[in-house]
C-alpha cells in the first residue's frame, strides 16, 4: 500500500490543523494507521494509532485529549485531527500502516511497513 500525507503548514498557536492520509494500491480497512512525528534534530516519535475498523484507538500522552484520529475505510483516508496546537508539536508528521500490528505494538515504529512521505506543521507562537 501506498501513503500520501498532506494537510500540513504554518499554523499560529492555539489553532488547528487536520492531516489526512490517502491510501492506495491495497484494502485500506485491513490496516491499522499511525501517526507519527519528528522534529528537528529528535527522535521519530508516535503520536496516535488507530485500528483498522476503528474499534481501537491510542494516543501519546503528549497529545491526548488535543488531537483525534480517525479513519474513512470508504474513502481510503485516515485522519489527524489536531487542536490546541503548541509551538513544541512542530515537526514533520509521518502517517504508516501495517496490516499485522497486534494492540500492543501500535505505538512502535517497527511494527509498521508502509510509511508516507511526511507534511511539515509549524505551530509559531
Amino acid at each position: 500500500v501506498q501513503l500520501q500525507a498532506s494537510g500540513g503548514g504554518l499554523v499560529q498557536s492555539g489553532g488547528s490543523l487536520r492531516l489526512s492520509c490517502l491510501a492506495s494500491g491495497g484494502t485500506f480497512s485491513r490496516y491499522a494507521v499511525a501517526w507519527f512525528r519528528q522534529a528537528p534534530g529528535m527522535e521519530r516519535q508516535f503520536v496516535a494509532a488507530i485500528k483498522r475498523v476503528g474499534s481501537g484507538i491510542v494516543y501519546s500522552d503528549s497529545v491526548k485529549g488535543r488531537f483525534t484520529v480517525s479513519r474513512d475505510n470508504a474513502r481510503n483516508t485516515a485522519y489527524l485531527q489536531m487542536a490546541s496546537l503548541r509551538p513544541e508539536d512542530t515537526a514533520v508528521y509521518f502517517c504508516a500502516a501495517s496490516a499485522t500490528v497486534i494492540t500492543s505494538n501500535l505505538a512502535s515504529q517497527t511494527a509498521y511497513a508502509y510509511w508516507g512521505q511526511g507534511t511539515k506543521v509549524t505551530v509559531s507562537s
